[in-house]
């Protein structure tokens, strides 16, 4: 007999056993899933973090191509092709300390254009493991030159109330400025006696806008009210007795490659730019005399305004863009996208022959955003005659290597202009002595310039004239972008 009761027991018991099998299958499968998800999420991270760690890689290759080119460029300031003398790109490998290849760096180096000492570099970084990937970083580096300043000078000087400057001024003597300076004032002194009153030494660089500076020993004041950028002193001097080599160097290229001539045999030179890029010289026959009872007891003095001249030509402005003439130089004129350096010079260098350059007449820019500049460079004076204009403008860099920047004074029997209104001046001024351009006679105003609006234009700091003197051998970082 059939035991019904046992078959249906059993029954159950199986369909219980299938039951469990299939949940058992469910969370496997879910397990399974899970584990997988896991399995490619972490294999997902570690090639992102691979990736990542390769990214950082590339980026530092890239600086360490750029490193690279400011080493090489601190050994070899003029070589723009990589010590290879073939134009570029220049690849390089890149390796750990074990000697490891990691990527490599391209280098893609633009030299500086003419009459500017800013070079770029584009330095591409790549890592051997992974080549789609590559960092990319553009650099600009320039020596800066001696325009770098609004204002450098070989002597005390002093600044006096209502002078503003926007550019940086540095003295190898002292300083007193009492006006506003938004830039950064420096000095090679520590401290000085100020030739302008009596009494004990004082800062190299400082003020007697009210509350006046202490004496040294005393704490240095901030005193953003007068120095916005504040003042440092001493720092390193800056070289004028080099400029004589500066000078002599500019002759030999104006020699072989640009416009030269020597001494005039009478008084001197008379350049008058134009704005096709030429410029008429005429040789100076003579000189304004002094009219009765004007007289002047500095050396030099004079009234440096021409009489008569004749023309010797009209010349194009030469390729290397130096003119230098072994004579004393009057220049006048307006230049259009020209970039000039005129100097003047007497050699073999003698105190007692030094040749100087005079401003009388309107020297002018037609653009003002770097395209034209021009430098005048004297061995002796950048001088503004009697006979200057009575509102004179003139856009230049002014370099007095041995003498001053500046006008003598004319007293009242000079006539009528031994007193003018305004000097604009758009550039910068080196000066061997103190600068001016105006007299005050027991502190009123007596002789020069009334009004003297000096603007100094930074297009100068890493696009100087052609030739002028730089400040040190060394680039220095100018901007630095991630291009890719």
């Amino acid at each position: 007999m059939v035991n019904l009761s046992a078959m249906f027991q059993a029954t159950k018991i199986k369909n219980r056993d299938g039951q469990l099998s299939l949940q058992m299958i469910f969370f496997a499968a879910i397990v399974v899933i899970l584990i997988t998800g896991f399995t490619f999420g972490a294999l997902s991270f570690l090639k992102l973090s691979v990736r990542s760690f390769n990214k950082s890689l590339a980026f530092s290759i890239a600086e360490a191509g750029v490193e690279y080119y400011r080493w090489h460029l601190a050994h070899a300031a003029s070589d723009y092709q990589d010590g290879t003398g073939q134009s570029g790109p220049y690849v390089h490998g890149y390796y750990d300390k074990d000697g490891n290849l990691l990527g490599q760096f391209i280098l893609n180096i633009t030299p500086p254009p003419v009459g500017s000492t800013i070079v770029t570099i584009t330095s591409t970084g790549r890592v051997a493991a992974d080549s789609s990937l590559e960092k990319v970083i553009k650099v600009k580096m320039g020596i800066p030159s001696w325009a770098r300043y609004s204002f450098v000078i070989d002597a005390d000087v002093r600044f006096g109330s209502g002078t503003e400057v926007f550019g940086p001024i540095h003295s190898n003597g002292g300083i007193r400025f009492d006006g506003l300076a938004h830039n950064l004032i420096t000095s090679a002194r520590s401290d000085y006696d100020d030739p302008d009153h009596s009494g004990a030494n004082e800062f190299g660089v400082h003020t007697h806008v009210a509350p006046v500076d202490p004496l040294p020993p005393s704490a240095v004041p901030s005193r953003p009210d007068v120095f916005m950028s504040g003042r440092q002193f001493p720092v390193p001097a800056i070289d004028f007795g080099g400029l004589t080599q500066t000078l002599s160097q500019i002759k030999a290229t104006a020699q072989a490659n640009g416009f030269y001539l020597a001494s005039s045999t009478a008084f001197g030179y008379d350049i008058v730019l134009k704005t096709d890029d030429t410029f008429d010289l005429y040789k100076v026959t003579s000189l304004n005399s002094p009219p009765g009872g004007c007289s002047g007891s500095e050396s030099g003095w004079g009234t440096w305004s021409i009489r008569n001249e004749t023309l010797l030509g009209n010349y194009p402005f030469p390729t290397s863009s130096l003119i230098f003439l072994e004579d004393d130089i009057w220049v006048r004129g307006q230049i259009n996208t020209a970039r000039l350096t005129i100097a003047s010079g007497r050699f073999p260098d003698n105190p007692s022959t030094r040749s100087s350059i005079t401003v009388n007449n309107n020297l002018t820019y037609t653009n003002y955003d770097g395209q034209d500049v021009l430098a005048l460079i004297a061995q002796k004076n950048v001088n503004v005659g009697l006979s200057s204009d009575n509102n004179l403008r003139v856009d230049a860099a002014l370099v007095a290597q041995n003498g001053r920047a500046g006008r003598y004074y004319y007293s009242s029997s000079c006539g009528s202009s031994y007193k003018r209104n305004s000097l604009t001046l758009y550039g910068m001024i080196a000066s061997s002595l103190r600068y001016g351009f105006s007299w005050s006679c027991s502190g009123v105003y007596c002789s020069g310039y009334d009004l003297r609006n000096i603007t100094y234009d930074a297009n100068l700091l890493y696009g100087p004239p052609p030739s002028f003197p730089l400040t040190s051998d060394n680039y220095q970082l100018i901007s630095w972008e991630e291009v890719k």
